[in-house]
C-alpha cells in the first residue's frame, strides 16, 4: 500500500546524488509508488492543542528524484503539513553534528509514536550517539579513553604512543586528529578541542591496521546486509570517502560475524532500523552509526544488490504493526 514518506533532511540542491544514501531512499520509495515530501529540521514546529501529543508540523514540498545529475529533483510548493495526520512514515536524515539542535527535534520527533513511523527511533537516536552508544561493545573495541581533562589524555598517550584524536560527536571523519608517538602538539591540540567544544573528546591508538581498511557494515533491522572496506586516500590516514577514501568490495571476517550477531538483537529492539558500524582491519569496532547512515550506493555498486529496497522492506513491516 503507498506510504506518505516525509524525508527529514538537508537541502536537496546540495547532495551528490552519485553517493548519497538518502537519495537512493527516495528513488527506492518513488518506485514504490510511495509518495515523497522533503523538509529541513528548522521548520520542524509543536503546538499544543490539549493533547499529550500535541500539533507537530513541517513546512514541506511534495518531491519527485530521478537519477540525472543536475536535475535531480522537482519540487512543488511549500506548505505546512501534519507530520502525524498528513504523513505515515519520516525518514530522520539530516546530518550530524548531534548537537542540541538535533536532540531537540529527535524529542519533537518522538511524541508522534503510535501514528507516524519514524525511521531510525528518534527516542533511541538520542540514546545511541555514535561514539558513545559503541562503548556497550568495549570488548571489541580498541583501547579507549573519552576524557577532557589534558593531565588524563597525555597519561593515555604515553602509555599507547601514536593516538588519534576525535570529536565526541563529530561526523564523516571530520576534525580527526594523529599525534605521533612523542606526544607532540597534545597540548594545543587539547586546547581547541577544549575552546570549540564542551564535551570530552575521544582518544584511542593510532591503529596501523587502517592500512589494511575500514570496514563499513549495514545492517537493517539489526540484519547484516553488506560491506565495504574503505581505504584512505592519498597522504590521510583517514579512510571515509568524504575525506577522499576509495571503498572495495568486502566480505565479513568471523570478527565481524561475531560484532553483528551480539549487536544485532538490540538493533532492532531499539527501532535502529538502519546502521552502518565501522571496524578497522577486520577486528576492531570504532563506531555504531545511527543519526544519517551512508555506504549503501556503494555496496550496491560491488554486490548488485538492493538495500535501500530492503530498508524500506524492513520499515514497511513497522509501520504495518503500528
Amino acid at each position: 500500500m503507498p506510504l506518505r514518506v516525509a524525508v527529514q533532511m538537508d537541502p536537496l540542491e546540495t547532495i551528490n546524488i552519485a553517493g548519497d544514501s538518502s537519495f537512493a531512499l527516495m528513488l527506492s520509495a518513488q518506485t514504490r509508488g510511495h509518495e515523497i515530501w522533503h523538509y529541513d529540521v528548522a521548520s520542524l514546529a509543536y503546538e499544543s492543542d490539549g493533547t499529550p501529543q500535541g500539533r507537530i508540523t513541517a513546512h514541506a514540498a511534495p518531491v519527485t528524484v530521478q537519477r540525472v545529475t543536475g536535475a535531480h529533483y522537482t519540487a512543488g510548493e511549500r506548505r505546512g503539513i501534519d507530520l502525524a495526520r498528513d504523513i505515515d512514515v519520516i525518514l530522520m536524515r539530516q546530518d550530524p553534528p548531534f548537537h542540541l539542535g538535533y536532540i531537540s527535534a529527535a524529542f519533537l520527533l518522538d511524541r508522534l509514536k503510535g501514528t507516524t513511523l519514524v525511521a531510525n527511533d528518534p527516542r533511541e537516536v538520542v540514546n545511541a550517539p555514535e561514539k558513545m552508544f559503541v562503548l556497550d561493545y568495549a570488548r571489541f573495541m580498541p583501547p579507549t579513553l573519552v576524557a577532557r581533562r589534558l593531565e588524563d589524555i597525555r597519561e593515555f598517550q604515553q602509555k599507547h604512543g601514536a593516538v588519534v584524536v576525535k570529536p565526541l560527536h563529530g561526523n564523516g571523519g571530520k576534525a580527526i586528529f594523529r599525534i605521533d608517538a612523542e606526544g607532540t602538539n597534545l597540548s594545543a591540540l587539547s586546547e581547541v578541542f577544549n575552546q570549540t567544544w564542551p564535551e570530552p573528546h575521544m582518544v584511542q591508538p593510532f591503529l596501523p591496521e587502517v592500512a589494511e581498511g575500514d570496514k563499513r557494515i549495514v545492517l537493517i533491522d539489526g540484519e547484516f546486509a553488506g560491506a565495504i572496506n574503505r581505504f584512505p586516500g592519498e597522504g590521510e590516514f583517514r579512510s571515509n570517502l568524504a575525506q577522499g577514501g576509495h571503498a572495495e568490495a568486502t566480505t565479513l571476517t568471523a570478527r565481524e560475524e561475531e560484532i553483528c550477531a551480539t549487536m544485532g538483537p538490540e538493533l532492532k529492539r531499539r527501532g535502529l532500523v538502519f546502521v552502518g558500524i565501522d571496524v578497522i582491519g577486520g577486528q576492531w569496532l570504532t563506531e555504531i552509526n545511527v543519526t544519517s547512515p551512508t555506504g549503501i550506493v556503494a555496496i550496491d555498486k560491488f554486490n548488485g544488490t538492493d538495500t535501500p529496497g530492503r530498508i524500506w522492506d524492513a520499515i514497511e513491516r513497522r509501520h504495518a504493526n503500528l
